[in-house]
């Protein structure tokens, strides 16, 4: 027996980022008659699916009390982060007046203070203020884009963006904004809710495990055959799907961020998905794939977008700088050139690149 677990991209909605979501092949295999059979769950949440699966122990929870878990958890965090959610905490503080402090939870404010954190690290790449960015460029909910907008629009809509607008009191648990911005967790929520899952599985006794939600996964333990969980970074291919790179991880989160599959062409000029905060443009550059490898699936989520968005040469000098372990793809002509910081090679056979 087996275990793959192939990553490949998909793009959900509004989101500000090609969130990526793992298709699960267990297949038989000869000399493998001592692997243990994984449990697979399943379900939906935040516009997209959830899947785990895990190893179960002899006096392990039953299957329906750890779906059922699951799905509260997922639940708990979609009620306060989504912005499809009028009464959500997240959808509340971006209909508040400026300059009025908001209460927000300990959850919700781990995750904003994350992103402001990594918004800093990145020299501005991340900012989880740039949803009306990606609206206006046609890659939100409701509409797509067949030309560009004016840059008069552009910078209209950015005036009122930027992580700097927004005050933390960390002692009150309060927020404020002091222009009128509306925040969206999409590059970090499903990152978050991958932890907050894996975490609770853990508590309930499960130690081997993969845990996957809208394409970001966490993984603990040994697979069944008693190795550890082997991953496939998918070739950044608009035209088809194939292994660019195989993974041997345990005890980590990963997650991968790419312009290839979502974008639109106009006068001659391809304009990605994935907006830079700091232009109001589409990122224009040759990397092409980004995967981070992290303790926490958060992390790893918002980094991956971070570093798309800072291209190739900045992207790894603040990668290294920050200690991360990425792997970087870039399309040069019909080509493909890999690369990786000093932290990713753990995680590689020694005859991949």
């Amino acid at each position: 027996m087996i275990l793959v677990v192939n990553v490949i991209s998909k793009y959900l909605g509004s989101h500000s980022r090609e969130w990526l979501f793992y298709f699960l092949l267990v297949a038989g295999l000869g000399g493998c008659g001592g692997a243990i059979e994984p449990v697979k769950l399943a379900g939906d949440t935040m516009g997209t699916t959830w899947h785990v699966t895990y190893i179960a122990a002899p006096d392990g929870p039953a299957q329906n009390q750890l779906r059922d878990g699951i799905q509260g958890q997922l639940d708990a965090v979609n009620s306060s982060m989504s912005t499809y959610q009028p009464d959500s905490e997240i959808s509340r503080f971006s209909a508040l007046q400026t300059n009025t402090w908001f209460k927000v939870s300990p959850e919700f404010f781990q995750v904003l203070t994350t992103a402001l954190d990594i918004g800093a690290k990145s020299e501005g790449a991340y900012d989880v203020t740039v949803a009306p960015l990606v609206n206006l460029w046609g890659f939100g909910p409701t509409k797509t884009q067949d030309e560009p907008p004016g840059q008069d629009t552009i910078e209209e809509v950015k005036r009122h963006l930027g992580q700097g607008n927004i005050r933390v009191d960390r002692d009150r648990l309060s927020i404020m904004k002091v222009s009128d911005l509306s925040l969206d967790f999409s590059s970090l929520a499903k990152g978050y809710a991958v932890d907050r899952v894996a975490q609770w599985l853990l508590e309930q006794g499960v130690q081997r495990f993969v845990v996957e939600v809208g394409g970001e996964m966490r993984l603990a333990g040994l697979s069944g055959r008693g190795d550890p969980w082997h991953i496939a970074i998918e070739r950044p291919d608009a035209s088809g799907r194939a292994v660019a790179a195989t993974m041997e991880v345990t005890n980590v989160a990963i997650a991968t961020s790419g312009d290839y599959r979502n974008y639109f062409e106009a006068n001659g000029h391809h304009y990605s998905h994935i907006i830079d905060p700091r232009t109001g443009y589409p990122v224009a550059h040759d990397l092409v794939s980004v995967t981070v490898v992290n303790a926490s699936c958060m992390v790893a989520d918002a980094w991956a977008t971070a570093l798309t968005v800072l291209g190739p040469e900045r992207a790894m000098a603040v990668a290294q700088a920050q200690g991360l372990a990425v792997y970087f793809i870039r399309k040069a002509g019909d080509e493909f050139v890999h690369s990786h910081t000093p932290a990713f090679s753990p995680y590689l056979p020694q005859t991949q690149p």
